[in-house]
């Protein structure tokens, strides 16, 4: 299954590692550490053009990347639900 997640991207629902909310998430320096350092490396795909409220970690090709959207996690988890 697909989910949109904003801009023109489309996630397989089987690539997704984790959803997370952006402000409760990055209360923690291990998480800032872990975003600061996908950064560096080119992992991080931002399609929000609002201010951004999640973070989902994919795995692609045997890598990860993390994608940065406004939708809230509850939303994109709504959208997973199979109807």
């Amino acid at each position: 299954m697909y989910i949109h997640i904003g801009g023109n991207t489309v996630l397989n629902t089987r690539d997704i590692v984790g959803i997370f909310d952006l402000d409760n998430s990055t209360v923690s320096y291990r998480t800032r550490d872990f975003l600061a350092k996908a950064q560096k490396e080119g992992r991080i795909i931002n399609v929000s053009q609002d201010l951004p409220k999640s973070f989902i970690i994919c795995r692609e090709k045997g890598e990860h990347k993390i994608y940065i959207c406004q939708l809230s996690p509850m939303t994109i988890i709504k959208r997973t639900d199979k109807r």
